[in-house]
């Protein structure tokens, strides 16, 4: 299948949905939030964990509670931030992030569980793989070229860097610095990559996001490429 980037091993251990925390950054996302948690509870039979660290002025965190997840209150500091928060929160063995804007398919959620359990470090959600036709052609533009831009500088082929759904070993988002914000979900990529992680790209579906975007696509496409840059030197200089 393609985006396989290393071998990977037999899992020492079966992971459960109780093993598992799925994580997000929030921000006034009253209109989805309660689809994308409704979709977690099924799917994982309400045994994940759910962690939103929330920058919200509207009811987000009202209706992420109310569905059952621990929410983490801070002041609006940007992407990376709260992504950051919310990855290092939980203390279960599986760490699953996700964005709260509908555009994931939390049913393959058992499918990155799978892949975790067959041992690699980093399952890593590809958006374009399908075509992404739900993205806006601008960003679907830029997202394959921060791909072909991370290849080149790793020297290692990789299709989406800046997808928000990634499964990860608890081990692995605890043994790394993480310095970015809004090019963190490229480095959370990056980082492990270039460090021998095991990772593998999986084809993932995308839908049109409910609500509005909050990133500038010319100033946040901007961030991120120079985040991809920075990250890369940084890791081939260790």
């Amino acid at each position: 299948m393609r985006g396989r980037l290393t071998r990977g091993g037999a899992a020492a251990d079966e992971y459960t949905f109780e093993d598992v925390s799925v994580v997000m950054g929030t921000y006034n996302e009253e209109e989805a939030i309660g689809t994308v948690l409704s979709d977690v509870e099924e799917v994982t039979d309400g045994k994940a964990e759910v962690v939103c660290v929330d920058g919200s002025s509207d009811r987000t965190p009202e209706i992420a509670r109310e569905h059952g997840a621990t929410v983490i209150e801070q002041e609006p500091r940007g992407y990376g931030v709260a992504v950051r928060e919310a990855i290092l929160a939980p203390d279960r063995p599986v760490v699953v992030t996700t964005d709260c804007d509908d555009t994931y398919p939390m049913e393959q959620l058992p499918e990155f569980l799978a892949l975790v359990n067959e041992g690699y470090d980093v399952v890593s959600g590809d958006r374009l793989y399908h075509g992404a036709d739900a993205m806006p052609a601008f960003n679907r533009s830029g997202n394959h070229a921060f791909a072909a831009l991370a290849s080149v500088l790793m020297g290692t082929r990789v299709h989406d860097t800046t997808t928000g759904m990634r499964a990860y070993r608890r081990e692995v988002v605890e043994s790394i610095e993480w310095t970015e914000n809004t090019g963190l979900s490229a480095e959370l990529l990056i980082r492990p990559l270039l460090r021998g992680y095991d990772v593998r790209e999986h084809p993932i579906e995308y839908r049109e996001r409910a609500g509005e975007t909050k990133l500038d696509p010319i100033k946040g496409g901007a961030a991120i490429a120079k985040s991809i840059v920075k990250v890369c030197l940084e890791e081939r200089v260790r």
